[in-house]
């Protein structure tokens, strides 16, 4: 670095900052976004209110891992403005003032260039992907919601540390001392730190709704590294404090080294304790060692049951910690209902939160959870949550067929309710009832069993909580009715007209099947049979297999006595195990004329189905 005059001043206030528990930025006399945040003592602080929160990690905030359409070979995204809006609405609703990224992606070098990502790589930058920052930050000023920011991933999920050694071809442990790669990542922080928001004309650097920069999550870097780009950060920008992304995970202890640091502004760990009074030790051992130097949060903890949390969220509240971010929160799709993810640790079918909580999540207690922290987000600061309004109108898809049909769904919506008429302007009869758009994973979320075929409707939808209904959605129509459709999402085996023994329903390892959370596996000579009031015109199975093989066989019948097969059109999507063991996605259909009222489905091969669509008139 530059010895210049600047230089030196840039190290006189950092003394400062040390020696009198204060930092650097630019000031001013206004209130809310107007400041930065600042750390006063062991504090931070919003001007001169005590800046406290109890808040989320969305992972996918400014990008998907989780885009498991069924016929996508990779689960990447970039979210558009209905899906940042919606992030942003729910931490709203729930009373959240700060979000925490998950990191800066980094493109594997072996992916196809349909993969999106933010560092291309060594200094090139994908401007599509900063656009969508760009829109994040746009966003979060437009909320008020501060966000942590951690520019590296210690490990290789949507890239990081080991994709940057992969560019140069080094080892991934050669990221903290190699000079080359070092200078790479360094490009990174410069052209982030540096850059221009297209919709505000915001630098990043001058940019009021970031909270913190984060050296990177959960890295097990040496302080050496930790200090050279902590300084770093702080040469180019003066504004924002800085909070070290150590790997302090349950019983690793922060770093002494870091809180003497005077370029680190804010103390992190992260907790996945089975055992609360773990949690209780750790987090105390760790305020032993900040001892009141600087700001200390809880980055990420969770994965363990309601009373647990609350007494964690408690602990956190009546101490001088600043602040505690769960793990972790994921909200609407715009193709209709939310992204899922399954996680490694806790309950065996535990997925990331939806607010307000719903029936698919009553195995860790999401809907009492969801309440539960929206209260203590407020009671942090002293504060009683105040109640919310009814939701905003839902946005009804384009339908093509009754049978599958799909919303964008509204911020803080516990149901739907779905009418139909056959005009424009109604009347409007109500054919589904307190719908869910967390029920099913990925798929369309109703099916209008009792269309007539031959008529035409038109469709609106309403979003409804406890507060009250929003205005109905768009209207969609009018829909010719074609064909009725039996859809059976395997929750359970209600639909199925016959199965062999020792077929079974199928409800772990959902990260494998494209986190569908209800399937039904069958094994070599089993079948399953299927009946529907009229002729089979068309059939679409969705299935996977653990090879890319023929796993499934078909076969109609009129009478369930003589079944003739038939040769379906196999479309495989394997692209291959991924760090999930992901199973091979099969889809299998077949268009059919003739009288033909039930459909055998033979098993070849080891197979779990996850959707089946079969549509007669």
């Amino acid at each position: 670095m530059q010895k210049n005059l600047a230089h030196k001043i840039y190290w006189v206030i950092f003394l400062g900052t040390f020696l009198f528990g204060f930092s650097y930025t630019k000031t001013s006399v206004a209130s809310g976004f107007d400041h930065f945040i600042t750390a006063n003592g062991n504090k931070l602080m919003d001007g001169e209110k005590p800046f406290r929160f109890v808040s989320y990690n969305v992972p996918t905030l400014n990008f998907n891992e989780d885009e498991f359409e069924f016929g996508r070979k990779h689960p990447y995204s970039l979210p558009d403005e209905f899906e940042l809006r919606d992030v942003f609405e729910t931490v709203s609703q729930m009373g959240g003032k700060v979000i925490r990224l998950y990191t800066l992606p980094v493109k594997f070098n072996f992916e196809p260039d349909d993969v999106p990502s933010y560092v291309l790589a060594p200094n090139t930058f994908s401007e599509e992907a900063f656009k969508t920052m760009d829109k994040v930050l746009m966003l979060a000023n437009e909320y008020q919601i501060r966000l942590i920011f951690p520019v590296l991933n210690n490990w290789q999920w949507m890239g990081g540390r080991p994709q940057y050694a992969a560019f140069r071809g080094k080892n991934e442990e050669d990221f903290w001392t190699n000079l080359q790669l070092i200078e790479d990542f360094k490009a990174t922080i410069n052209y982030t730190l540096n850059r221009t928001n297209t919709y505000t004309g915001i630098k990043y650097k001058d940019d009021k709704a970031i909270l913190c920069w984060e050296t990177g999550n959960e890295l097990t870097c040496p302080m050496e590294w930790t200090t050279e780009i902590s300084r770093y950060m702080k040469s180019i920008d003066h504004n924002h404090l800085i909070m070290d992304g150590y790997d302090a995970i349950d019983q690793v202890p922060v770093r002494l080294e870091s809180v003497l640091e005077p370029s680190i502004d804010i103390i992190q760990s992260h907790h996945y304790e089975s055992n609360p009074a773990d949690f209780m030790e750790h987090v105390n051992h760790n305020r032993t060692i900040v001892n009141n130097r600087k700001p200390y949060i809880i980055g990420e903890f969770g994965f363990v049951g309601t009373p647990a949390i609350e007494q964690y969220i408690d602990h956190i509240i009546g101490s001088d910690i600043s602040g505690m971010l769960i793990w972790g929160l994921r909200g609407h799709r715009s193709k209709g209902g939310f992204y899922w993810h399954s996680e490694p640790l806790g309950y065996g079918r535990y997925k990331s939160y939806h607010w307000p909580g719903f029936e698919s999540g009553n195995e860790y207690d999401e809907t009492n959870l969801m309440k539960r922290m929206r209260d203590k987000a407020y009671r942090i600061n002293g504060e009683i949550a105040p109640p919310l309004a009814a939701p905003i109108a839902p946005e009804l898809l384009p339908i093509e067929q009754v049978a599958r049909i799909n919303w964008r769904g509204s911020s803080g919506a516990s149901s739907y309710n779905l009418s139909r008429a056959e005009n424009a302007s109604g009347p409007w009869n109500l054919i589904g009832y307190n719908l869910s758009d967390a029920s099913v994973q990925y798929y369309p979320l109703f099916n209008d069993q009792t269309a007539e075929i031959g008529k035409s409707y038109y469709y609106r939808i309403v979003a409804v909580n406890q507060y009250g209904s929003s205005e109905p959605s768009n209207v969609i129509g009018p829909v010719k009715v074609k064909n009725r459709g039996l859809i059976d999402d395997l929750e359970n085996f209600g639909k199925i007209y016959y199965s062999s023994a020792g077929i079974s329903l199928e409800t772990a390892d959902d990260r494998k099947f494209k986190e569908d959370m209800y399937r039904l596996q069958g094994n070599p000579g089993q079948e399953m049979i299927y009946f529907v009031p009229g002729n089979i015109v068309e059939m679409k199975i969705y299935s996977f297999s653990k090879e890319d093989v023929e796993n499934l066989s078909f076969e109609v019948s009129v009478n369930n006595k003589e079944y003739t097969p038939i040769k379906a059109e196999r479309t495989s999507f394997n692209n291959g195990k991924g760090d999930y063991g992901y199973w091979v996605p099969v889809t299998y259909r077949f268009k059919a004329d003739g009288e033909n009222h039930y459909l055998k489905i033979n098993f070849a091969q080891e197979t779990q189905v996850s959707r089946i669509e079969i549509y007669y008139n």
